[in-house]
């Protein structure tokens, strides 16, 4: 079993105790460092580089949200926010929480989870999903193509314009190639953008922007000022207020849509 390489902040030392205490039932969970307040949390995941924090929200200094946005990684840890007080939750999915916990946390609830960011990351041997430059392309140029697909030898630009249309994700001396209709969700963060397909999270040094016109326009809708939604993958679309909705993409997975997007779903909505 591969475990989730977890990391626990909370400025109360009894709260952290109590973190751990439960964390260290769960078999999926290693914990590789604990912190007091924001700045240190900050400091460790960029030295740790864990797979989920389970962040508090209301510390002195620095807040939950405040290290989210200050952790500069090419790739965003999943968050798990803990906290007393429960009006933080429509920010929490702003910032796509995979949990919002209230305290005093319970076995069952911190167990459900513990198994979303599972889902979510579905972690596994990424040597399994990379593969090296070359050893990508010789398998693309070994690839029996059908005919409306790119002839032999792509470079990596032309690996994006083949008729079943793909993103290529290059990472250092590997790259990964994700069919654009496996692609469930994207978010921003910064200079990149977080591809989401089956379980997984994929990195990307892109713009929002940037990724829009690589994407089919005709499933691929910006719901968000930070958010692409696939439309194939949505199954509810759940009213909010002031003319905000949540689309619901699968049991763990809700995305908020602002007004100023709406219409960029409208013919969904109508059931056109």
């Amino acid at each position: 079993m591969i475990k989730l390489r977890t990391l626990i902040v909370d400025d109360e030392p009894l709260a952290l105790r109590l973190l751990r205490a439960k964390l260290n039932k769960i078999a999926e969970i290693e914990i590789v460092g604990e912190c007091k307040n924001g700045r240190e949390a900050i400091a460790a995941t960029l030295d740790l580089a864990p797979d989920l924090i389970f962040l508090d929200i209301q510390m002195p200094g620095l807040n939950g949200f405040d290290v989210v946005k200050g952790i500069q990684s090419d790739i965003l840890p999943l968050i798990v926010f803990t906290t007393a007080y429960e009006q933080y939750a429509l920010d929490a999915f702003d910032v796509q929480a995979v949990d919002y916990i209230l305290k005093p946390i319970d076995d069952e609830r911190i167990g459900r989870a513990v198994q979303r960011a599972s889902q979510r990351l579905n972690v596994i041997d990424q040597s399994v999903n990379k593969r090296p430059i070359l050893g990508a392309i010789d398998a693309i140029n070994h690839k029996d193509f059908t005919a409306n697909d790119v002839v032999a030898s792509p470079s990596l630009h032309q690996i994006s314009s083949i008729v079943e249309r793909k993103v290529v994700i290059k990472d250092r001396d590997e790259i990964t190639i994700l069919k654009q209709s496996e692609i469930e969700w994207v978010d921003a963060a910064g200079d990149y953008v977080c591809l989401h397909s089956q379980g997984e999270t994929h990195i990307k040094r892109s713009t929002l922007k940037e990724l829009l016109d690589e994407l089919d326009d005709s499933i691929f809708k910006r719901v968000h000022r930070s958010t692409i939604v696939n439309l194939n993958f949505i199954e509810k679309v759940i009213p909010h207020t002031k003319g905000e909705f949540f689309l619901q993409l699968s049991e763990f997975e809700k995305i908020k849509v602002s007004r100023n997007y709406k219409d960029a779903i409208k013919h969904f909505l109508m059931g056109k």
